[in-house]
């Protein structure tokens, strides 16, 4: 029987396999669905992919990269920094590629999970870790038609590099994080765009740079310069918290600024009327582009607001009867965020499957453990999830808390942890009552959000949450030997 089988190989997978060897844990598998490393960053190569943290920060702080090329990361140099990351901490001899997880099941009598592959491999271990990330099922939008469509259609997250858009007719359904960044990077080639846009996204300016070999040099070779760069943007970062979490009016000074920046932006003011949101700055994800207003004023583009009736053999008819024929459709629609184990079987003590568990309510206990699912550990599980920060802050907090925790059982020769039921609706109350006076509950609707409402972000600063996974109280489990 293996210490732990950790699924998936992106940002969380690759950090909770050097965290388990830190340990001295040497007996554990990363099941990998894919032929290589990356999670998102492998599976978004859309034109114009890049994260919207900073490179410096959004990175593993026992790894630090001194030679980002750009103040924000593109997708390919995030990929390669993550393939270096699994070379450097000898994980290859742990990762298994082409391995799918289809179902993992908990077995009480042994305390173990037994875990099965679409290709029909097992696997059995003490500890389930689960890193496979929330933003890897996409979302197709609910529109009638969308297979009638005769043209090609494709997600961004699954981009056909093999269509040549030069010249087409493209509908882009969807404006959120990626579409703001592929939309100007294909509008210049296209011979029309339609950009078929629900809501307004907030967009501030993004302040990206190249960064010089001198810049690069210093970073690299002066002690702690590095260290100043990092926590200086996490620091930048995290005050923004305020706004988010605590005194959501905060941001009321914020969205007047960025109306300003819509209007120097965009001075038509039928076009600024559609692109200027009508909901609280923050409630929605805010996205940073300075290419993305300009790119929607060229003369070959178009902003539908009109509702989508449906898609058509020939393109995509709006509310207003209208039908724009085009040869090509993107859907930019995001991810299944909800369901993002929803293409795996788990199920805990006494059968209970978690999919259906968390379809009444995401509950769990610091968005790591579940109670009735023991020795089970959630990397970027429901309510970790931020609107100001970088998640790889709080992954490392994740890792380090599951790996305490298997150290923790194999000191104490305990076959199982699972975390007690009081405890976890303690957890949820007091994210409750949290929650209420954020600035996510201020009325709009977003993938922040459960379909019933329920907001699956952390309602408060990283560094609290830093705080409380620090140490593994065994008495928030019950413990059995």
């Amino acid at each position: 029987m293996l210490s732990a089988i950790v699924v998936g190989a992106g940002f969380s997978g690759i950090c909770a396999g050097v965290e388990l060897r830190r340990a001295g844990i040497e007996d554990f598998v990363i099941l990998e669905k894919a032929a290589r490393v990356g999670g998102t960053w492998r599976e978004n190569t859309y034109p114009g992919a890049a994260c919207d943290i900073p490179s410096h920060l959004y990175s593993y702080s026992f790894e630090p990269n001194p030679r980002w090329s750009r103040a924000y990361g593109k997708q390919a140099e995030i990929l390669a920094y993550l393939e270096h990351c699994a070379d450097k901490y000898g994980l290859a001899p742990h990762l298994r590629f082409g391995q799918t997880v289809e179902d993992a099941r908990y077995d009480a009598a042994t305390g173990a999970w037994t875990v099965k592959t679409r290709g029909g491999e097992t696997f059995v271990a003490r500890a389930l870790i689960l890193g496979n990330g929330a933003l890897h099922v996409p979302q197709l939008p609910d529109v009638p038609g969308l297979a009638s469509f005769q043209g090609t259609q494709f997600h961004s997250a699954r981009w056909n590099h093999d269509y040549d858009l030069a010249g087409k007719r493209v509908a882009v359904i969807g404006t959120g994080a990626s579409a703001i960044q592929f939309v100007p990077e294909i509008a210049p080639r296209v011979a029309q765009l339609h950009v078929f846009q629900r809501t307004a996204p907030w967009i501030i300016p993004k302040h990206d740079r190249a960064i010089g070999d001198a810049e690069r040099w210093l970073l690299e070779h002066v002690p702690g310069a590095h260290w100043l760069r990092r926590s200086g943007l996490y620091w930048l970062m995290e005050s923004r918290v305020v706004g988010f979490a605590y005194a959501p009016k905060v941001n009321d000074a914020i969205a007047a600024l960025v109306r300003r920046f819509i209007a120097q932006q965009v001075p038509e003011p039928e076009l600024r009327a559609k692109l200027t949101p009508d909901y609280h700055f923050g409630c929605k994800r805010v996205l940073i582009s300075n290419d993305y207003y300009p790119a929607l004023r060229r003369p070959n583009v178009e902003v539908v607001t009109d509702g989508i009736e449906e898609v058509t053999a020939r393109g995509i008819r709006t509310r207003d009867g209208r039908e724009r024929e085009v040869d090509a459709i993107i859907c930019g629609t995001g991810f299944r965020v909800t369901e993002y184990l929803s293409q795996v079987r788990v199920v805990g003590r006494g059968g209970i499957d978690l999919n259906d568990t968390w379809r009444e309510s995401m509950r769990n206990y610091l968005g790591i453990s579940v109670s009735g699912f023991p020795n089970l550990f959630l990397l970027m599980g429901p309510n970790t999830g931020l609107g100001h920060n970088s998640m790889i802050f709080m992954i490392e907090a994740q890792a380090r808390y599951a790996v305490r925790a298997i150290q923790a059982m194999r000191a104490r020769g305990l076959t199982s942890i699972d975390v007690r039921p009081e405890v976890e609706r303690a957890f949820r109350d007091e994210l409750a009552r949290k929650m209420k006076h954020t600035v996510w509950t201020t009325g709009c609707k977003s993938w922040y959000q459960t379909p019933s409402g329920e907001v699956f972000l952390w309602p408060g600063a990283s560094v609290d949450y830093w705080r409380r996974t620090r140490r593994v109280d065994l008495s928030d489990y019950e413990t059995r030997a």
